[in-house]
């Protein structure tokens, strides 16, 4: 993407009022675990880990405003990255993803456990042992730029395993993550192949977009629904038709292309999900240096624009079966 290609941003949706939600009962503000008493899983739907996507907020609201409260197991409804999402203007809708520094990229002990501080960091050592204690995380998103919905289903067969459950969007991201930090889906036990515990991100398409926060909604009632936590009415009144879960396709992410420099740009735009015949095709320029992709049938997978030295351009990626 280049600065010619910037999208022009059109605000389909609005942030809702979540001040409601602000002592919750966990003693974590904007946190709430509702136990049904009866066996079962623990699952956590988590929403604005990025200030700025919305679309999980909505989500978790409407969940919050149809009083929904599981039929077994634990139900746990979480607004992450407060301070961000509080800034949000949509006025200058792409300045609120975070505050100091990103709250996916955090997410390791080490990290955690360490000497540095942020706005961000503060955060996730609150929510940490809540983070801990959940045997599954449901984590929203959005992306900038992407025409196609994702499920990021880490690189463990289990979380493929996961994703066929939800059973959309159509497209499948089996992927180890970013180089410059850790996302909340694979800390901990959510990567250990050892645990039970699983995780999912799910990117709802492009921010802003009612379709979007529609998504959201669905894909939280669909794995409420999966889970038996919630009755066969309410599942079919709010998730996916049959119509909305196409056959899926996974892609194995093979790894990123790493920006060597702050003068990266694009051949032609990309959005998502183009499919690139042939190895060796030039598809940007990082500085004076050409960058190819480096096998055929080469699936981009989320590229980025205004990329700066260190950040990802887009991911590599095969269709598998």
């Amino acid at each position: 993407m280049t600065e010619e290609t910037t999208p022009v941003f059109d605000i389909e949706i609005q942030a809702p009022d979540i001040s409601p939600y602000k002592q919750g009962n966990t003693g974590v503000d904007y946190i709430s675990t509702f136990d049904s008493g009866v066996d079962g899983p623990h699952v956590m739907i988590s929403a604005v880990v990025h200030g700025n996507e919305l679309c999980g907020a909505i989500a978790v609201d409407h969940l919050f405003k149809q009083n929904v409260r599981p039929l077994k197991g634990k139900l746990t409804l979480a607004f992450m990255n407060i301070a961000a999402f509080e800034s949000f203007n949509p006025n200058d809708p792409t300045k609120s993803r975070f505050v100091d520094e990103d709250f996916n990229r955090v997410w390791t002990a080490e990290t955690l456990d360490g000497p540095r501080d942020s706005v961000e960091l503060r955060r996730a050592r609150v929510v940490r042992p809540i983070v801990e204690q959940v045997d599954y995380l449901f984590d929203i998103h959005s992306m900038l730029t992407s025409k196609d919905p994702l499920m990021m289903a880490g690189p463990l067969s289990k979380g493929r395993d996961y994703a066929r459950k939800i059973a959309l969007p159509k497209y499948v991201i089996s992927d180890a993550g970013h180089n410059n930090g850790t996302r909340m889906r694979d800390y901990g036990d959510f990567i250990n192949p050892e645990s039970s515990k699983n995780a999912l991100l799910i990117e709802c398409g492009t921010h802003w977009e009612k379709s979007a926060a529609d998504l959201a909604i669905k894909s939280v009632y669909q794995l409420l629904g999966e889970f038996g936590m919630i009755s066969d009415d309410l599942a079919s009144r709010f998730g996916p038709t049959a119509a909305d879960k196409e056959e899926q396709v996974f892609v194995e992410v093979s790894g990123p292309y790493t920006v060597q420099t702050d003068d990266f740009k694009y051949v032609v735009p990309y959005f998502g999900m183009e499919v690139v015949e042939k190895a060796g095709t030039v598809y940007g320029h990082d500085g004076e240096t050409p960058v190819a992709t480096p096998y055929d049938h080469c699936v981009m997978v989320m590229p980025s624009f205004d990329i700066k030295k260190g950040q990802s351009s887009v991911r590599y990626g095969r269709i598998v079966t």
